[in-house]
């Protein structure tokens, strides 16, 4: 009995869409150019006119949103599409769905009246996050800035005090958390995907002692091991976006349905790949991978970056491991 992993009809749709227009719209280039503060207003504006903002309430599944979300991850793309369709998914108002209005999610609950480093916080005019025992929607003026950081993402803190919508308990935040987990770790299979390419294609035009650098066995042992685990992120990650609410969780059986427990697994392993793809990839180009002009150091200071913004890899190893195994 064969299985198809591929693509549905639908989200082959997607793939094409979102394929070209980040093509056309974002190379690497422009990430550049929107460095330190990592967001680009008018590519955001183009990207509203294909409806993305608003895909994860007008019909599409988790998986479509994935889908887009890879192809944002290969283009690197200075946009806050993965924390606005988490944010919209749990506040389904207008003008987020229109993309007039950006919104993101805080993921720490709020401290003495402030969320801290907030994933596009400088830019998004609506935070969803805890504030005591409720989950909120605030409405407030993005302060344009932030802490300059090695991903040149738009972190910031951001104020509760705003204009406040109750959206359920705090613990209503567990699927809006996991769901930006998958959103992210679509976002970091692209670029372990991107820097893949990046790698191979440098290794066959780069010459040395008169042949490609592809030809030493060194460079593709290096490489060749990259295709299998960016692949198990990629499958892992749309089970993670399949699953739906609490389900079989039984390690002894590798039965592991459980939609919290698949997102962080999703999150961890596309993670590792990503940080692994991106080294892997800058050390095939020696010293000038180093160099701000290759487009690899972009890809490899995101990888790290993205997958930081949430807390040290270690701590969500544990999490995972609590709901795995039971807390200690």
């Amino acid at each position: 009995m064969s299985v198809d992993l591929g693509l549905s009809p639908d989200q082959q749709a997607v793939e094409e869409l979102f394929a070209g227009f980040f093509a056309k719209e974002a190379p690497p280039s422009v990430a550049r150019a929107a460095e330190p503060l990592g967001f680009d207003p008018n590519l955001w504006a183009r990207l509203a006119t294909t409806g993305a903002p608003g895909m994860g309430v007008e019909g599409a599944t988790l998986g479509d949103l994935v889908v887009a979300t890879e192809r944002l991850g290969r283009a690197i793309a200075p946009v806050p599409l993965v924390e606005h369709l988490a944010a919209s998914r749990a506040h389904p108002v207008p003008d987020l769905c229109d993309g007039s209005t950006i919104a993101t999610i805080s993921l720490r609950p709020a401290v003495a009246g402030m969320w801290r480093l907030v994933p596009a916080g400088a830019v998004a005019d609506v935070i969803v996050g805890v504030d005591g025992d409720e989950l909120v929607a605030v409405r407030s003026e993005p302060p344009g800035t932030g802490p300059r950081n090695h991903a040149s993402a738009p972190l910031a803190d951001r104020s509760t005090v705003g204009d406040r919508t109750v959206l359920g308990p705090a613990s209503a935040f567990e699927v809006v958390r996991a769901e930006w987990q998958v959103l992210t770790a679509g976002a970091l299979v692209g670029i372990s995907a991107a820097a893949l390419d990046l790698g191979v294609e440098y290794a066959k035009s780069r010459i040395q002692f008169g042949v490609p650098i592809g030809s030493f066995q060194a460079v593709q042992h290096a490489l060749a091991e990259l295709p299998g685990m960016i692949d198990g992120a990629r499958l892992l990650t749309h089970k993670a976006a399949w699953a739906d609410g609490p389900a079989a969780l039984d390690i002894g059986d590798n039965a592991v349905e459980d939609q919290l427990a698949l997102a962080s697994m999703a999150f961890v392993f596309a993670s590792d790949v990503a940080a692994l793809a991106t080294d892997r990839s800058l050390h095939v180009h020696g010293g000038y991978g180093f160099s701000e002009e290759y487009d690899i150091q972009l890809y490899y200071r995101r990888a790290r970056g993205w997958s930081l913004v949430l807390d040290d890899p270690a701590a969500e190893c544990r999490r995972l491991a609590d709901r795995l195994f039971g807390a200690v």
